[in-house]
């Protein structure tokens, strides 16, 4: 298994109230999620209203097709020219080998 998980830091210079703002990620979270089918949230600047940090990941089994989707993510995004893009972080991880390797206990809730 292949996560691909990152962070996009937003300005929004014509937001005035927080209530812009999100009527602005709301459009820009929406829209994301119905065209990749990812996982995507607000998760930083929450009282800022000129600015919001975006969080996102996506799961998959080859880390180039990972990578090549979060890429169409990131033009997605800026291409909507609802909020200036100032920068963005991104991490793939293989995990795998992990999985194999771990003993798994039975919990709780395995049992239902």
């Amino acid at each position: 298994m292949v996560i691909g998980y990152g962070i996009i830091n937003l300005r929004i210079p014509e937001s005035g109230s927080l209530k812009e703002k999100r009527s602005v990620l709301n459009k820009i979270l929406k829209r994301a999620q119905n065209e990749f089918n990812v996982s995507i949230a607000q998760v930083g600047d929450l009282d800022n209203y000129n600015f919001a940090q975006i969080g996102f990941a996506l799961t998959g089994n080859d880390s180039r097709y990972i990578n090549g989707k979060a890429d169409h993510l990131l033009k997605f995004i800026d291409a909507l020219r609802v909020a200036e893009m100032l920068d963005s972080k991104m991490e793939i991880m293989v995990v795998s080998d992990f999985l194999e390797a771990t003993d798994w206990e039975a919990g709780k809730y395995d049992e239902l």
